[in-house]
């Protein structure tokens, strides 16, 4: 039997609906922050057949196929079956978390899907990281390379997690041959988010330690949201990173969000953080103030390259940011109450926090602790 004419054979696709020919997507961490706008993002598409969202709670968006569990139950395998690709987004980077329970779920829950989803058949994983796994260092390029080397450590809030999430998916391929990985790294995360650097927007002076360099550059979640949907579709894959076009200097961004500086010699601030978050008087660890010191700036240029734009810029995510942190009152990273903050003012306290903390440590020393 002969072949049917092309004119035949492109209206028979044409007929057939896109979803049909599209990946089955599973999406973990689904019923929460990015991972609701993308399960929304994916069950609005035509090019996606089916989309199986894992959480342990149902989220909103009915079209999905929900399953209820913890990521770290080896029963997610059966879960997954079926699906194409699946987007793992169930992390715990909340600044309140304890560091232990937190590290044991991110890396287990990590572990656990991808040996789930090579056992179920899944041809892809997506990872998403941060670009803070580049490290912030004075001597960084500006924008880094999306190859450079990583040069973080674990001093920051849950970079130690993200660079072990980043050494499971270099190992994937060779544990689990016919895997296929791709790890996505935002730029500093706005939208729903309550991290040290959206913290640091809450304070009523911005803290510039002498003799930096800081450089900013922003990511909408609902661009991370894009661009995931990018890496879910396979329109990328490997490892880049995603953010606004360009970044922001410090003095910009003073300028733009009308807050002055607070500036501190480095010993003094770092000092500082070192102590206030040793006594528990503060979540953020002394290793979070580097990216407010260096540059982390990143290249985005393979989702350039795949048809990719932000459709947002690093002024109006700051914008949205300074909307959304309004009200709130953060000094060294610790939040503050409306009254506290109106009656100590913006020195007030910051100098009530050092001086808590340079008693504290008085004490102890005079207890011999």
């Amino acid at each position: 039997m002969s072949s049917p004419d092309p004119q035949v054979r492109a209206a028979r696709n044409h007929s057939t609906p896109p979803a049909a020919r599209g990946p089955v997507v599973a999406v973990t961490g689904a019923a929460s922050g990015v991972g609701a706008l993308l399960t929304r993002r994916l069950v609005a598409s035509e090019e996606i057949k089916q989309v199986i969202a894992i959480d342990e709670r149902r989220g909103e968006v009915a079209e999905a196929q929900w399953h209820i569990l913890d990521v770290r139950d080896p029963a997610i395998a059966d879960k997954l079956r079926g699906a194409d690709v699946v987007v793992h987004l169930a992390l715990d980077l909340d600044l309140e978390s304890d560091a232990a329970a937190r590290t044991a779920y991110n890396v287990r829950g990590t572990q656990t899907v991808l040996t789930a989803a090579a056992a179920a058949g899944v041809r892809r994983a997506v990872l998403c990281t941060s670009a803070m796994v580049y490290g912030a260092l004075p001597d960084n390029d500006i924008p880094l390379s999306e190859d450079a080397e990583l040069r973080a450590t674990a001093e920051a809030t849950g970079v130690g997690d993200l660079m072990e999430i980043e050494r499971l998916a270099r190992r994937a391929p060779r544990a689990h041959p016919g895997l296929h990985i791709t790890v996505v790294r935002p730029a500093v995360l706005v939208g729903g988010t309550d991290t040290a650097l959206t913290r640091y927007f809450e304070s009523p002076r911005l803290l510039v330690v002498a003799g930096s360099r800081p450089a900013w550059q922003f990511c909408h979640v609902e661009d991370l949201a894009s661009a995931l949907e990018y890496a879910a579709l396979e329109k990328v894959d490997g490892e880049f990173a995603v953010g606004c076009d360009g970044w922001l200097e410090q003095e910009e961004v003073e300028e733009l969000s009308g807050i002055r500086r607070m500036e501190l010699p480095s010993a003094v601030a770092l000092g500082a953080a070192t102590r206030l978050h040793r006594i528990g008087l503060t979540p953020s660890p002394a290793g979070d103030l580097a990216y407010t010191m260096h540059p982390w700036v990143v290249s985005v240029g393979r989702l350039h390259d795949a048809g990719w734009r932000p459709q947002w810029t690093n002024e109006e995510v700051l914008a949205a940011l300074l909307d959304e942190v309004k009200g709130r009152h953060t000094v060294a990273g610790r939040r503050l109450g409306r009254k506290d903050a109106t009656a100590a003012g913006a020195a007030g306290a910051t100098v009530a926090l050092l001086g808590t903390a340079a008693l504290v440590r008085r004490a102890r020393r005079r207890r011999g602790l």
